[in-house]
């Protein structure tokens, strides 16, 4: 398998793992909707480390919150973890999780 095939083939399956997408040929689609959970698990229990006081402030409702935005929109493979936290903690404010930020930290979402 050359190294573009092999490109294409990591590309088709972390687009299944990452954003829902269909299973590459070869792969046991059930078994890839179990890591893709875990994966959006686990990218909440990250953004849960650099944005504590957005689990804190939500307590009970942070798992199901994230969940719910990861399932609308999953962390693409390129992407900063930093940037998708910013971005779960806008639509957190957009939905009224959140109140709105003080002004450096509405700043910084506007920014990126």
């Amino acid at each position: 398998m050359s190294r573009e095939e092999l490109a294409a083939r990591q590309a088709e399956l972390l687009h299944a793992l990452l954003a829902s997408g269909p299973a590459p040929s070869g792969f046991d689609p059930a078994r890839l909707r179990v890591e893709a959970s875990v994966l959006r698990r686990k990218h909440g229990r990250v953004l849960a480390y650099q944005r504590p006081e957005v689990a804190e402030a939500l307590g009970e409702r942070y798992g199901p919150l994230f969940a719910e935005f990861s399932a609308e929109r999953p962390k693409l493979a390129a992407e900063r973890s930093g940037a998708y936290a910013d971005e779960f903690v806008a639509w957190l404010i957009a939905g009224g999780h959140l109140p709105k930020p003080r002004r450096g930290l509405r700043e910084r979402l506007r920014r990126r």
